[in-house]
C-alpha cells in the first residue's frame, strides 16, 4: 500500500513547493516508485499546472502518476453548491489511481491564498485524512520574531491534532538566515520529541527571473539577449539624470524607463559593455512609445533583454514589485538552490526513519545521479575547472554551488570570466576565479614542473609558459594539493586534459596505464563499460589492468563488480589472436584478484542475458549478470557504448578516468551543463577516497 505525505501550508506564503521538491528528491533515492498529486491547482487547466509539470520533468514521473485534481474554479463551484463530499470523492479517486502504481505519493495542498484561510485549512486537513496521508506541516517564518514562530508551530500542532491528522513533521520555512539557529533553539519539539526543521529564505528562489516578470506583465521583447533566466536582484526606475541613474545601478537590476528616455537606454547599454560597471538583468520600456530606428539597432546588441509595455512607468513598477520568484517555473538555478537548502538544513536519515520505507529494488538513472550528488556533499571536496570562459562551465558551476556539491575554482582572466557571467546572468558568488597569467602561484608551479621534467630538459621559462595553459595550471593545483580534483575538456581535446596528468600526477602504484569507463545508466541498473575513450589497442596485460581498475571504479560507486572480458567468442569455442589476448587477460585478472568474479572470453549477449548465459556459459557466476564489461579494443568499446546509449536510451556518464594518483576527468566537447555537473560530482567522490 502506498504511503501518502500531505504537504500542508499552515500559513499563507509558506513556500511549501520547496518542501515538496526536497521530499521528492529524497524519496526517489529511497523508493522505487513515487507519485505526486495536487488536489487543487491554481490555474484553469489541471493537466498543465506548473508544479505538476516540474515534478514530471525533474523526477521522470508519468502523467498517470503525477497529476492535478480540481481547478480552483471547480472547487469554488462545488463548495458553493454545498458539494464538499464531491470534492473529497473526486480527489480520492485521482489519488487512488496514482497510489495503485506507487510506493509513496507526495500530495501538495492548497496555498491558503483564498479569502477564507480557515476553510482552506479545513479542506487540507479533511483531504489528508480521507487520503490516509501523514501531514508535513509548513509554517512561514517570514517577518515573524522567534517567539512568534515558536507559537505558530504550537498552533499548527494543536489545529492538526484537533482535526485528527497524523502529523509526520513540521517545517519552518523562509526564516531569516541569521535567525535559523535561534529558531531551532526556541521552537518546541512537541509530543514526538522529533526535531522541527528550519529552512532559511533564499534570495535565489524568491527573486523573480526576467522571464517571470515578462510573463506577469505580458511584456513584448523588442531587442537584446534572448536569455531570460537571469535573476532580478532589484528594480531601478529611471526618474533622474543619467549620471545619478548610473550611480544607482547594480548587477542584476531591472531597469524601468519611459520609452522616450534614449539617454537611459544608451547609458545602460554602455554600462553593460564595461567591466567596471554593472550589467542590468533587463530593461522594460513603458508607455508603448515607438523607438527610433537607430536606438533600436543599438539595443539589438544588448547582453540583456529589452521589453516594451503599454502601461505607464508607475504602473509597470508596481506590477513588477508584485512578482515573486517561483520554484514551479522549473528554472535549473532555482531548483538547484532549493535542493541545496534542503540538503543543508534537513536530516534526511532522521526523516526517513519516521517513514519506515522499504528498501528500493531498482537503481534508476535519476536515483543513481542524485545519490552521486548526495555522496559528493558528505565530504566536500575542491574541484578546479580550467575552462572559465565556456558558458556551459559557468552555468554548471553556479548549479553546483547552489546545490552545495563542492567548492569550486575557475581558471581564466578574472575580469573576462566575471564579465561573461554577468552578461549571461550567471551568479558566481562563492566561486574562486584565478587567472594563471597573473597568479602568484604560477612561479611556484613552474619551479615544480621544471624539477619534475628536468630530465626532459625543461627550463624555468618553458615551465612558466606551460603554466599559462589552464589544464597544466589546474593539474598542478591538484598535484600540490591546492584542490582535490580537476574536470576539463569542454573546449579542448582529451589529450589536452590527460597529457599534464600523465606528465606529473602519474599512475597509481601497480597500475600500468590510465584508462576510462562509462557508467551506463539503464532503466533499472547501472553497468560499467571500459575502456571506451583512451587506449586504442591494449595488450593482454593492459587489458587486465583496465579490468582491475574498472572493477575498483564500480565498487567506488556502489556497484558490485562481476567482470565480463568481452570477445566475439564465449569460452573455449573461438580461436585467434584477439580471443587469446582476452583469455590471457582474464587469467591475469584472476591471479591478481582471486576473489573477483570474472569470466572471459565471453560474448556480450551471454554476459548480459540470463537465458543466453544458460546455454553458452552454464554455471558461470558472471554470465547473465555481469556489471562490468571490458571491451577488447577502443573501436569496439566506443561504438558499443554509443549504440547502447542511442538504441536503449541509456544515460552514459563519463568518460571517467581511472588509474591516476589523483582524480582528473575529461569532458566531451559536446557536453551539456548536466554532463558537467555529473562529472564534477564523480570527481568529488573519487577525491573523497584519495
Amino acid at each position: 500500500m502506498a504511503r501518502g505525505i500531505y504537504v500542508s501550508a499552515m500559513t499563507p506564503g509558506s513556500g511549501k513547493s520547496l518542501i515538496s521538491l526536497g521530499l521528492a528528491d529524497m524519496l526517489q533515492r529511497h523508493a522505487d516508485r513515487i507519485g505526486f498529486f495536487r488536489p487543487i491547482v491554481e490555474g484553469t487547466d489541471r493537466d498543465n499546472d506548473p508544479m505538476v509539470r516540474l515534478m514530471q520533468r525533474r523526477f521522470d514521473l508519468s502523467t498517470s502518476n503525477c497529476r492535478g485534481g480540481l481547478t480552483r474554479q471547480e472547487l469554488r463551484a462545488l463548495l458553493v453548491a454545498g458539494e464538499r463530499g464531491e470534492v473529497d470523492a473526486r480527489c480520492l479517486a485521482v489519488y487512488s489511481e496514482i497510489a495503485a502504481n506507487c510506493d509513496v505519493v507526495i500530495v501538495e495542498g492548497t496555498d491558503l491564498s483564498g479569502h477564507d484561510v480557515a476553510l482552506e485549512f479545513d479542506l487540507n486537513a479533511r483531504l489528508a485524512n480521507n487520503l490516509g496521508a501523514m501531514v508535513m506541516a509548513v509554517v512561514n517564518a517570514q517577518d515573524l520574531g522567534v517567539e512568534e514562530v515558536a507559537d505558530a508551530v504550537d498552533v499548527a500542532r494543536r489545529e492538526l491534532a484537533a482535526a485528527k491528522c497524523d502529523l509526520l513533521a513540521v517545517m519552518v520555512n523562509r526564516a531569516g538566515e541569521d535567525a535559523v539557529d535561534d529558531l531551532r533553539a526556541h521552537v518546541r519539539p512537541g509530543a514526538s520529541h522529533r526535531p522541527v526543521y528550519v529552512l532559511p529564505e533564499l534570495p535565489e528562489i524568491s527573486q523573480p527571473s526576467v522571464s517571470e516578470v515578462a510573463r506577469a506583465l505580458t511584456a513584448r521583447q523588442i531587442a537584446g539577449s534572448r536569455s531570460l533566466e537571469r535573476d532580478v536582484t532589484g528594480v531601478k526606475v529611471a526618474a533622474m539624470t543619467v549620471g545619478n541613474f548610473i550611480g544607482q545601478l547594480a548587477d542584476g537590476s531591472l531597469v524601468i524607463a519611459p520609452g522616450d528616455r534614449a539617454d537611459v537606454m544608451v547609458a545602460a547599454l554602455a554600462s553593460s559593455f564595461s567591466s567596471e560597471f554593472p550589467v542590468p538583468s533587463g530593461m522594460i520600456l513603458t508607455g508603448g512609445l515607438p523607438l527610433e530606428a537607430g536606438i533600436l539597432a543599438l539595443l539589438a546588441q544588448a547582453p540583456f533583454p529589452v521589453f516594451a509595455v503599454d502601461s505607464d512607468t508607475y504602473a509597470a513598477a508596481r506590477d513588477v514589485s508584485n512578482v515573486r520568484g517561483e520554484i514551479a517555473t522549473g528554472q535549473p538555478r532555482k531548483v538547484a538552490a532549493a535542493l541545496g537548502v534542503w540538503s543543508r538544513y534537513v536530516d534526511e536519515a532522521e526523516l526517513l526513519e519516521r517513514l519506515e520505507l522499504p528498501r528500493p529494488e531498482k537503481t534508476t538513472p535519476l536515483r543513481f545521479l542524485n545519490e552521486l550528488i548526495v555522496r559528493a556533499r558528505t565530504k566536500r571536496q575542491h574541484i578546479v575547472l580550467p575552462e572559465g570562459l565556456d558558458v556551459r562551465i559557468l552555468r554548471a558551476a553556479e548549479i553546483l554551488r547552489r546545490r552545495d556539491v563542492c567548492a569550486l575554482t575557475l581558471l581564466g582572466p578574472a575580469d573576462e570570466v566575471r564579465e561573461l557571467a554577468a552578461s549571461e546572468g550567471i551568479d558566481l558568488s562563492g566561486i574562486t576565479v584565478i587567472n594563471p597569467a597573473t597568479s602568484g602561484m604560477r612561479d611556484d608551479f613552474a619551479r615544480e614542473y621544471q624539477q619534475l621534467r628536468a630530465r626532459k630538459g625543461v627550463t624555468f621559462e618553458d615551465a612558466a609558459e606551460r603554466m599559462l595553459q589552464g589544464a597544466y595550471f589546474g593539474t598542478m593545483m591538484v598535484k600540490l594539493g591546492r584542490v582535490d580534483g580537476m574536470v576539463s575538456g569542454a573546449a579542448h581535446t582529451t589529450a589536452n586534459t590527460i597529457r599534464p596528468a600523465l606528465e606529473f600526477i602519474r599512475t597509481r602504484e601497480n597500475v600500468q596505464i590510465v584508462s576510462s569507463v562509462f557508467l551506463m545508466l539503464l532503466q533499472d541498473r547501472v553497468l560499467v563499460y571500459g575502456d571506451c575513450a583512451v587506449n586504442p589497442e591494449p595488450d593482454a596485460a593492459q587489458l587486465a589492468d583496465i579490468a582491475l581498475a574498472s572493477a575498483a571504479t564500480a565498487e567506488q560507486f556502489g556497484i558490485t563488480p562481476r567482470v565480463a572480458m568481452l570477445s566475439y567468442s564465449t569460452g573455449a569455442s573461438g580461436k585467434g589472436d584477439s580471443v587469446e589476448k582476452v583469455r590471457e587477460a582474464t587469467e591475469l585478472v584472476r591471479k591478481a584478484r582471486p576473489e573477483l568474479p570474472v569470466e572471459g572470453p565471453i560474448q556480450y549477449d551471454a554476459a548480459v542475458d540470463a537465458s543466453v548465459a544458460a546455454s553458452k556459459a552454464p554455471g558461470s557466476t558472471v554470465a547473465g549478470q555481469a556489471t562490468v564489461f571490458i571491451f577488447p579494443d577502443l573501436n569496439t568499446g566506443n561504438n558499443t557504448y554509443k549504440a547502447v546509449q542511442q538504441s536503449a536510451g541509456a544515460v552514459a556518464v563519463g568518460p571517467i578516468l581511472q588509474g591516476l594518483r589523483k582524480p582528473v576527468n575529461d569532458l566531451s566537447r559536446g557536453c551539456t551543463v548536466d554532463d558537467i555537473v555529473n562529472t564534477v560530482a564523480i570527481t568529488a567522490v573519487q577525491a573523497q577516497e584519495d
